[in-house]
């Protein structure tokens, strides 16, 4: 998804729906995530879209040993100035007081 498609979701949803929060944030992991989020009610409940952009993943290295017991570590590296974006959905469940993820496979 890029930018100015996830604007105009937000757009949409400001004009249509009662928003109750909006944000943005930033974790360090990973190269440096960027998480802009919505929470609204819309005609399926609380629902909250996070548009998610992080920076691509150019190589992954696996460091082991031969040794047994010895553990293996994953050692990702990014690129400084290509980013991919995402668009996760989620809906509030009132029974387990917590967020569950919208697969859109389900919604076809």
């Amino acid at each position: 998804m890029i930018l100015e498609k996830w604007q105009d979701i937000i757009g949409k949803i400001k004009d249509n729906f009662p928003v109750e929060d909006s944000g943005q944030s930033h974790l360090d992991e990973a190269g440096g995530i960027d998480i802009d989020y919505i929470v609204f009610q819309g005609p399926l409940g609380k629902i909250k879209l996070e548009y998610v952009v992080k920076p691509a993943i150019l190589d992954k290295k696996t460091i082991y040993s031969s040794r047994i017991g010895s553990e293996t570590k994953v050692e990702y590296i990014y690129s400084e100035n290509e980013k991919s974006s995402k668009l996760n959905v989620f809906k509030w469940d009132n029974v387990i007081n917590d967020w569950q993820e919208i697969d859109a496979k389900n919604y076809e």
